[in-house]
């Protein structure tokens, strides 16, 4: 593992120290927490993650394969 040195303002770093001894985790991994938290959500999302609010607002059968009726006609 690559270790970097952060420069943080006095606030953020006792806000950082309370944190770490609150949840009893090293600062550094609260920090490499919080970096792939920012790198996962600057990701393209999936059209799921974009259609998410969608899902289920549409009326009618789940599946029209499983109702024959659906299927008449189908591929004449």
């Amino acid at each position: 593992m690559k270790t970097i040195t952060v420069k943080v303002p006095g606030p953020l770093a006792a806000w950082l120290t309370r944190q770490s001894r609150r949840l009893r985790r090293s600062k550094s991994s609260l920090i490499r927490q919080a970096l792939e938290e920012q790198r996962s959500q600057s990701a393209k999302p999936s059209c799921l993650e974009l259609m998410e609010d969608l899902c289920g607002t549409v009326r009618g059968p789940r599946d029209l394969s499983t109702n024959p009726r659906h299927l008449d006609g189908f591929g004449q």
